[in-house]
């Protein structure tokens, strides 16, 4: 059973359409990505998902049960790191931890090993009764997923956590990311960094202007793009008419183009040397040309027509 389903989830603030009919699922032990820029409706998802925002349409399923038919239980199997930090800065990582544990239901003795383990596992047992004022950018966002796990959720809602944060600390913290779905936690993790969604997760779903356009493998995604397959075409392209050579339309598409460099995608499944023939047959010659496989960013281009860090 999948720990998580969303089915056709839709939000609207006034004239804008936030989320528009978003489904997916999430199974135990997977780290499933929402990629997508500012703006795209991750945190919206996020936030319905939680019980923060209730949808205009659609349905939350948790474990196979409607979240708004028993939210209690549904929120004790999740837990959620929001983007910005959540933490009370006067406090230590130590009485954050106790704060945020009692708040999810745990007793004085149980709260108070739980808040060890989780100190150990995220390697600040040594700075836990400092304040977190005084912790980096990279330890507040520990502490921070830290207080998310003080009941061991069974579904971890992650919303952009590593944003802000020194490449070591980036790499700490998805490390532990790794352990937590090697040991079964489901997790649905939205990012806009392409390196992350590649690296991390089985699965990702990219999501743009509210709607998800496509998901599944970074393989799959991949393939989507020519069946895998692009050509980077360098040299003088400005005056370059493509629309008015004969048959270049039929046989290919423009993903991107500037002045020096024009990504191209074959329309259809043909053999690289074929594609290269008729790629240096082109009226406007090119000086270089590469066969590339398709990156993450290629794939958001040919869904949008535009890059995600655009």
């Amino acid at each position: 059973m999948a720990m998580l389903k969303l089915l056709d989830l839709a939000k609207t603030f006034g004239p804008v359409r936030a989320v528009d009919g978003v489904s997916l699922q999430v199974e135990p032990g997977e780290i499933y990505g929402l990629l997508g820029p500012n703006g795209a409706g991750k945190t919206t998802t996020i936030s319905m998902t939680s019980g923060l925002l209730r949808p205009d349409r659609g349905q939350v399923l948790v474990e196979g049960h409607d979240f708004w038919s028993d939210p209690v239980r549904a929120q004790r199997l999740m837990g959620v790191v929001p983007q910005e930090v959540a933490l009370y800065e006067e406090l230590s990582g130590l009485d954050n931890l106790l704060f945020w544990g009692r708040l999810a239901g745990l007793d004085r003795h149980a709260v108070k090993s739980r808040a060890a383990e989780v100190l150990e596992a995220l390697s600040l047992s040594d700075r836990a009764k400092d304040p977190v004022k005084a912790y980096s950018g990279g330890m507040k966002r520990r502490i921070n997923i830290g207080c998310a796990l003080m009941h061991r959720p069974r579904l971890l809602l992650l919303d952009e956590p590593t944003v802000g944060i020194d490449p070591q600390a980036r790499q700490n913290i998805l490390d532990f990311i790794r352990h937590l779905a090697r040991n079964g936690t489901a997790i649905l993790y939205t990012t806009h960094y392409l390196e992350e969604a590649e690296t991390l997760c089985q699965r990702i779903g990219i999501i743009d202007t509210g709607r998800l356009l496509a998901e599944g493998t970074l393989a799959e995604l991949q393939q989507r793009v020519s069946k895998g397959a692009l050509f980077l075409l360098e040299g003088d392209f400005a005056d370059a008419k493509p629309d008015a050579w004969p048959g270049f339309g039929e046989s290919f598409s423009t993903l991107q183009r500037t002045g020096r460099q024009w990504l191209v995608s074959p329309r259809e499944e043909r053999h690289p040397a074929e594609c290269l023939r008729d790629l240096l047959n082109l009226p406007v010659h090119p000086e270089n040309v590469t066969l590339k496989k398709p990156s993450l960013n290629d794939v958001f281009l040919q869904l949008t027509g535009r890059e995600l860090r655009e």
